[in-house]
Order: structure tokens, then sequence, then C-alpha cells
């Protein structure tokens, strides 16, 4: 009999790559707002749009209250049957400074080489 190959739950991808497109609400002053489209990664839909509205606060100033989502989109790989490599730019803060750093990851999609990046 063969032993079937069952994987381990705590190794898959468990990021999702999101894509949120949003604006500042339309106002008198301003009524066509510019548009921002973000590329996110997050555990959910529901991460994602926090993290776009905080990305949002610091770059113009819109806040979840003063403004709208346009669109949420999960985005997935092309073809997902081939090992690529992945190189990731990052910045982390330790106890004494904030550093940049590059590392590449080899995997079958971009989702789960972020989800490796975040494991380490």
């Amino acid at each position: 009999m063969v032993k079937k190959f069952m994987a381990d739950p705590s190794c898959q991808a468990r990021i999702h790559q999101y894509q949120i497109v949003g604006r500042a609400a339309p106002t008198p002053k301003n009524p066509v707002p510019k548009i921002y489209r973000m590329r996110l990664f997050a555990k959910n839909k529901v991460l994602a749009k926090s993290r776009f509205w905080y990305f949002m606060k610091k770059l113009n100033k819109a806040k979840k209250s003063g403004g709208e989502l346009l669109a949420v989109n999960e985005l997935f790989d092309r073809g997902p049957n081939k090992v690529k490599n992945y190189g990731i730019w990052l910045r982390y803060e330790s106890r004494t400074n904030t550093h940049n750093m590059y590392k590449e990851y080899r995997d079958v999609t971009i989702n789960g080489a972020v989800s490796q990046m975040y494991r380490e």
C-alpha cells in the first residue's frame, strides 16, 4: 500500500496578494481626486483594506472616513507550475536602527515567496 503525502497546513501559503484601488472622497474643492492603486500582501481582504488606508494616510492625508474604495481584487499568478526566483526588497527595524535588505526566495508563486519571508 502506498502512503499518500499530506502537506503540513502550517507550511501552506497564508499570504495573499491584493490590488486595491481607492481615492479620497470628492469634495466641492476637489471634485475629481487622484486615484491610487496599490498591490499589497495580507492574510485576508479586511487586513489588505486596512493596510491600504494606513498607507493612504501617510501618502496624501486621506483617511478611511474621508475616502472611498473603488475596487478590491485578489491577484493570482498566471502559471504557478514552474519554480521561479523572487527578489524582495524590505525594510525592517531592529533594536538599534532601520535596515534595508534584499533577499531572494525560490518558490512556485509570489505568495509562497512572501510567506517564506514572513516565516523567517
